[in-house]
């Protein structure tokens, strides 16, 4: 399970940069979750050629991810958005002026924003 994640979200990142056979194959096998059988059938190539693909697709994702480290920085992005979340509700706690709250809801709302996935 924690491959699929991580191969998932490697191809929302990096996908555009494989070949369109490789991105094709690796979505229809990651997101939609067909079998080898089915993605051979669909794209109207050999299971070997849909498993040779799969094994390409994704040394080149992790290649990409090793290099940029996008995945990794959005993750400590988030992490930092969740800790400023949580300070701001314990801030908002003790605030009684409603142009401070209004302001506190504001700054929450902006970083929920940047967060969303």
């Amino acid at each position: 399970m924690k491959e699929l994640f991580r191969v998932s979200l490697l191809l929302d990142f990096y996908g555009q940069m494989l070949t369109k056979r490789q991105y094709d194959v690796l979505d229809l096998y990651y997101n939609s979750d067909y079998t080898l059988a089915e993605i051979a059938e669909e794209l109207d190539i050999s299971r070997q050629g849909v498993h040779d693909n799969i094994k390409r697709g994704k040394a080149a994702l992790f290649d990409l991810e090793r290099k940029l480290g996008l995945v990794a920085r959005f993750g400590t992005q988030k992490e930092k958005a969740a800790e400023a979340l949580k300070l701001l509700e314990d801030i908002e706690k003790a605030v009684t002026d409603s142009r401070d709250r209004e302001k506190l809801t504001r700054a929450k709302f902006l970083i929920r924003s940047m967060t969303e996935d």
